[in-house]
């Protein structure tokens, strides 16, 4: 090793020279293994163990027996054990370093939340199971659902939807149910330009015509335009607030007044929470539904399909329409759970049932667990830490970087470039790829819509100085590469295991199966 004439610590391999390495036998390149997709490997006579042949029975599948082999390969456990490990070591992760998709919150997942799933009394649990012997589980679910309720400053909680997506949902049905019990039959829904993507398709899917609200030119809602399209035929507003700019929406009591007088409700989109928990309460901005995303905020898995969990808060005016089934705490402390057969009494406004039980209990107990070990001072903590790092990152790049609202204030939990001042020719997607080179998985890219060739940046709450310096100083280099016209970084990835896709094939025709038409296929 060596230093440069910055100070920086060097390694003698340089991407170039890593491209003059000799090719190998087996394809490996040191510890970057090669690997095969696992149908290429072995044959499909083989397997790992060995049982003698079952006796043969009558058939009970009325001639749909199979009539060739299986078509699966054939590998011992020692060749799929390294099938996988090879694999899983081509993966970047969130315990290997800073992941830097914007609106994701992706951080470290604190193992002692881990730990507390685990329990078998919370591993284990049924949903079927009858009440009484679950009652640990349901004080959970309620001490979360009150803790919620207080970090929000919302009248109740709806524990059952299981993302996002799925909350914007159940606040729409709510939202619905509630013009529906007043006679309201209004159509509308409006959504800015800087709202997150789900929202205008989750309103699309409740069956609402959606129009779009514009942004002003430091990237927040147009009030003037809001206000002007204000109806009879507006049941309200999905709103992001920190929105996709990185941005706090600054007029938001005025939207919400607006709305209200208008007869609307306000729907806000809380992926953003982490940016704000402790520090401001979505319900004294007048907002009347908001879906938290548990898997982000509060520090419980997020990515690869789930699980995840979106509970809604909802204001008082809402609460009367919050779905099925709920916990309810009784007068000797025990807890039951409201489901249609009580709900007539309990509560008869519900618009439905959203899940088929209750929601996810393992994101209740790692999200509680997040939430006591932190309490409310460190919970506090985490947002400013949050926006502390965002800013860090805006200003240690926007010498290099075009940010189109860093002239807006501070940003909140995410930053914002784009792709202007690159060379002819070069895009944010040759930026992406060279980030791959670097050792980070890239941002997010070309999100929001609002700016061309977006760059969105969230490093969360729980990367050290040490490591977002690591990062901006591999940004600034693949960037400064971008702007200089390094036409080495259209080829980038160069160090990674594949090479660059053809991303528009891939997307026309993908290929989502191994196939072999010379094999007999599992399928069959």
């Amino acid at each position: 090793m060596s230093m440069n004439s910055e100070g920086r610590v060097t390694r003698p391999e340089t991407a170039a020279a890593a491209s003059q390495a000799p090719a190998t036998f087996t394809g490996n390149r040191a510890l970057m293994l090669e690997e095969g997709l696992i149908f290429e490997r072995d044959d499909y006579a083989r397997t790992g163990v060995d049982l003698p042949d079952p006796p043969r029975g009558a058939g009970r599948l009325g001639g749909l027996e199979r009539s060739r082999p299986i078509g699966l390969p054939g590998l011992t456990e020692p060749e799929a054990v390294r099938h996988y490990t090879r694999l899983s070591r081509q993966n970047y992760a969130i315990d290997l370093g800073l992941f830097p998709l914007g609106s994701c919150t992706m951080k470290h997942n604190p193992r002692l939340n881990e730990k507390m799933a685990r329990l078998p009394g919370f591993a284990d649990i049924h949903p079927l199971a009858p009440v009484d012997t679950v009652q640990g589980a349901l004080a959970v679910i309620d001490e979360l659902a009150q803790w919620l309720i207080t970090l929000t400053g919302m009248h109740a909680v709806a524990m059952s939807p299981k993302a996002g997506a799925h909350g914007e949902l159940c606040g729409l049905l709510a939202i619905r149910a509630a013009h529906d019990a007043a006679g309201s039959d209004r159509s509308v829904i409006l959504v800015p330009e800087s709202a997150h993507g789900t929202n205008p398709a989750t309103a699309a899917f409740c069956g609402y015509k959606v129009e779009n609200i514009p942004a002003t030119a430091d990237g927040r809602v147009d009030l003037a335009a809001l206000t002007a399209r204000l109806g009879p035929d507006v049941a309200g507003v999905m709103i992001t607030n920190p929105n996709t700019c990185g941005l706090f929406e600054r007029d938001m009591k005025r939207i919400s007044d607006a709305v209200h007088e208008a007869g609307g409700y306000v729907y806000c989109d809380g992926a953003n929470f982490n940016a704000i928990v402790g520090r401001v309460r979505p319900g004294d901005l007048g907002v009347d539904a908001m879906h938290i995303n548990l898997h982000k905020t509060f520090s419980t898995p997020h990515g690869g399909g789930g699980p995840g969990s979106g509970p809604v808060v909802l204001s008082q005016a809402l609460a009367p329409y919050a779905p099925l089934p709920f916990v309810a705490r009784q007068a000797d402390g025990g807890f039951k759970l409201v489901e249609e057969e009580t709900a007539g009494e309990d509560h008869p406004g519900s618009f439905g049932r959203m899940t088929a039980f209750h929601g996810q209990m393992g994101m209740f107990t790692r999200a509680l667990t997040y939430i006591l070990s932190h309490g409310a001072d460190g919970l506090r903590q985490v947002s400013e830490d949050a926006v502390l790092n965002a800013n860090y990152v805006l200003r240690s790049l926007d010498d290099l970087l075009d940010a189109p609202f860093g002239d807006s204030g501070p940003c909140m939990h995410e930053a914002l470039f784009s792709d202007e001042g690159l060379a002819q020719g070069f895009t944010t997607l040759d930026i992406a790829k060279g980030l791959i080179d670097e050792g980070f998985h890239p941002m997010t890219m070309y999100f929001p819509l609002v700016v061309h060739g977006a760059m969105l940046i969230e490093p969360t709450e729980t990367e050290s100085k040490a490591a977002l310096d690591q990062f901006i100083g591999a940004l600034r280099s693949v960037a400064g590469r971008a702007r200089a016209g390094d036409e080495a970084l259209k080829a980038a990835p160069a160090l990674a295991p594949r090479r660059r896709l053809d991303e528009t094939a891939a997307a026309r025709k993908p290929v989502l199966v191994w196939k072999d038409e010379a094999l007999p296929q599992a399928a069959e």
